[in-house]
Formats: structure tokens, C-alpha cells, sequence
């Protein structure tokens, strides 16, 4: 089953790793994790963190459990939020445009994100590339985050190619 999972982690070093051991102990598949440490601390002081895992449903109790016997507090667990996925390629001067920048503006969006980023740069002063994959909770809202990427590359003088088939 796939699981997204809000959970708050203390500032200190190795709290990320320390709650990413039980997902490999309970044999889960960690599909993406969003760590938020940039950001303002939630009004608990802790650095807000998303993962999606693949995990037996029968474990995630015992998930919850080790999470919370290492003091890391599980905000929110929810099933599957995303069942539709795409995929675009993007084309430019992607790095020194920012790519963290473009990556947020989708997952802003709380209705889509990318979970998957691969990137070629032949040359820092050559054209890179990367391929960029878009999970969303239905198809209106895939179209949508692609749109506002399509925005964002215009400004970023990117070009975008899509749909690219997964």
C-alpha cells in the first residue's frame, strides 16, 4: 500500500536518518521524502517532513510505533494521494535557473509533486536537461501543475517538452 506520511522531526543532525531506519527495518520502499528544513519551524519547534512509502498495511502500526518510540511525532498518515502521474522533460540552462525554485512551485501546489528528477549538464556553459516526474491526485490536477511549470520554464526562458510516456 501506498502511504503518505507527515511527520516532525527535532533540529538536530540524524533525525532524518533516524526516521527513515524503521521504513527499512518494516521492509518499506521510501518513494519520496520532502524535507522541509528551510522552511519555519511548525509552531512545535520541529522541522515538518513528507514521505510517500510502499509498505504491508499490516506494518504500519508498528511504523507509528517506532516513530513515536524515537520521539518523532507522525503528524498525518493518509493512503495513496497520488494516482496520476506524468512526466516532462525540461531543456535550457535548468541549474542556473534555479531548479529548486521550479521543483517547489509544483509541490506548492499541495495537489501535485515531483517525485522523481534525473538531470544531464554536459557543460556548465551547455544546454542541460532534466526529465521530471509529476504525481497528482487526479488527472485535471496533473494538466494543471504542468501548465503552471509551463509558466514558470517560459519565464526561465526552459523549454518543455511533454507528455513524455512512463
Amino acid at each position: 500500500m501506498r502511504v503518505s506520511m507527515d511527520i516532525e522531526l527535532q533540529d538536530r543532525p540524524g533525525q532524518l536518518l533516524q526516521a527513515l531506519q524503521p521504513i527499512s527495518d518494516l521492509k518499506g520502499n521510501l518513494i519520496s521524502v520532502v524535507h522541509h528544513h528551510e522552511k519555519e519551524k511548525n509552531r512545535r519547534s520541529k522541522i515538518p517532513v513528507q514521505c510517500v512509502i510502499d509498505i504491508d498495511p499490516e506494518k504500519l502500526d508498528e511504523l507509528k510505533s517506532q516513530l513515536k518510540d524515537r520521539g518523532i511525532g507522525v503528524a498525518k498518515v493518509g493512503e495513496q494521494r497520488f494516482v496520476e502521474r506524468g512526466a516532462v522533460v525540461l531543456i535550457g540552462h535548468i541549474v542556473h535557473n534555479d531548479i529548486q525554485d521550479t521543483i517547489d512551485t509544483v509541490d506548492r501546489t499541495g495537489y501535485a509533486e515531483v517525485v522523481d528528477l534525473t538531470l544531464s549538464m554536459p557543460k556548465i556553459d551547455q544546454t542541460s536537461s532534466a526529465f521530471l516526474k509529476i504525481d497528482a491526485v487526479g488527472k485535471e490536477e496533473l494538466n494543471d501543475s504542468i501548465s503552471l511549470l509551463k509558466e514558470v520554464a517560459k519565464e526561465k526562458d526552459l523549454l518543455v517538452v511533454e507528455p513524455i510516456e512512463t
